[in-house]
């Protein structure tokens, strides 16, 4: 990739670009006219990724009415084009081969979730299409795709980085571990996650008492968690997705397992029906996040998105905190949208030189990309749930129940423990 200079932070999109990233509608417009500008991209509604897919979509629908509400884009409406994947892969190629051959989409973006992105990758990449997407892990490190950009906060260092949180937590405790338990899903995204603690485990000197992972369709946890507690670790370091997360938190409660630490990178929490039917379960768990309601990341427009968000949720029947995936599905077409203004046109690589030059402001704060794409600086969020007495989401809308550990400059409490029966 030709190597681009840097703009200063401060060389953000002016007034109208600025309203963007508060989510707050300035005054009517003049009507966009013209042919629509449409962005074309796989979702998952239906399948297991579905309880993230249809939040994010729900949030692309109130940026594409916010942009249109301000004129549209280059004087253009909005118009989103997508796709159910049915949280299956396999059916990626096809839907991106449609959107860009047969619909001619004039922009694309991703859907949630790196089993959603890589497949997308070769499409898009054949094409020479610019794309911004969704909550992948490690996606473009394979592909190296000059035109990928990525909305999470994991970073380029995946080894290095993703579990860096949780150990820098751990390893402040007094006295410090010295065990520590792995247990993750066979699956892409945990495994990546499962490498990250294995790499950190060794560079803290912890002795690694137990180390498996198990198959997709899992049921029973049971005998995972016996094994664990058998091995009495200090710290126990899980990688999952919902399914297996409560599974394996209701096997952990059931055998009243203890440990200094649980957690890890427990997909599932985030979900605010899990969080409702988990409840008390969640106390003391430290686990990892890309968003908390704490006021240490109350950015402009972050409050007001999620005020419009829960309104559809209610009608939808969707996510109803839209704590996960929303702000940064926002953010997502920010960043497009941003880009597509400062270019003035639909060019596909001066968009991605616009992408790697400059920052975003954006309802998650402002951003940055790498060469590969990734957040210049990561932001792995620590999170742990304290005093949680019952399912009631209110608890989990305000600040002081999901409390960040990590990073230090978003921290906004104290770490408690054990994790356990008697964990408050």
């Amino acid at each position: 990739m030709t190597k681009i200079t840097r703009r200063s932070l401060g060389q953000l999109t002016a007034a109208t670009g600025l309203a963007a990233a508060s989510g707050i509608r300035p005054a009517a417009a003049q009507a966009p006219s013209g042919p629509p500008l449409r962005i074309g991209y796989s979702m998952s509604l239906s399948g297991g990724l579905a309880g993230n897919g249809r939040p994010a979509l729900a949030t692309h629908r109130i940026w594409a009415d916010d942009v249109n509400a301000r004129g549209g884009l280059l004087g253009r409406p909005v118009e989103l084009v997508h796709y159910d994947d049915q949280s299956n892969g396999a059916q990626v190629p096809g839907i991106y081969t449609k959107l860009i051959d047969v619909d001619k989409v004039d922009l694309v973006v991703s859907g949630y979730a790196t089993a959603i992105i890589a497949p997308a990758m070769p499409i898009v990449m054949q094409r020479g299409m610019t794309i911004v997407t969704l909550l992948g892990t490690g996606v473009n490190h394979e592909f190296r795709y000059d035109r990928h950009f990525n909305i999470c906060p994991v970073g380029s260092q995946v080894k290095e980085t993703f579990a860096k949180g949780f150990f820098d937590i751990a390893m402040a405790m007094d006295p410090k571990p010295r065990t520590i338990a792995i247990a993750a899903l066979d699956s892409d995204f945990p495994q990546r996650t499962a490498e990250s603690a294995r790499f950190l485990a060794r560079q803290h000197g912890l002795r690694v008492v137990y180390d498996r992972s198990y198959p997709p369709g899992t049921v029973d946890f049971s005998p995972i968690m016996r094994s664990i507690q058998a091995a009495r670790p200090d710290l126990v370091y899980i990688g999952s997705y919902p399914p297996d997360s409560v599974g394996l938190l209701r096997s952990a409660s059931e055998l009243r397992m203890s440990a200094r630490m649980f957690g890890g990178a427990m997909i599932g929490p985030q979900i605010s029906a899990l969080k409702a039917q988990l409840g008390p379960i969640l106390n003391n768990l430290v686990t990892w996040d890309v968003y908390a309601p704490e006021p240490t990341m109350q950015f402009p427009g972050v409050e007001s998105l999620l005020r419009r968000y829960r309104e559809v949720a209610a009608r939808e029947q969707t996510d109803a905190l839209g704590l996960y995936v929303p702000p940064l599905a926002y953010s997502q077409m920010q960043v497009l949208e941003q880009a597509v203004k400062r270019v003035g046109r639909i060019d596909q690589a001066a968009l991605a030189a616009d992408m790697h030059a400059n920052a975003f402001d954006t309802v998650i704060g402002p951003l940055t990309f790498d060469a590969l794409g990734e957040w210049t600086e990561e932001r792995n969020l620590y999170v742990q749930y304290q005093g949680v007495t019952d399912g009631n989401l209110e608890r989990f809308a305000r600040p002081g129940t999901q409390v960040i550990l990590y990073p230090p400059r978003y921290k906004s409490g104290e770490l408690r423990g054990p994790y356990g029966a008697s964990a408050t």
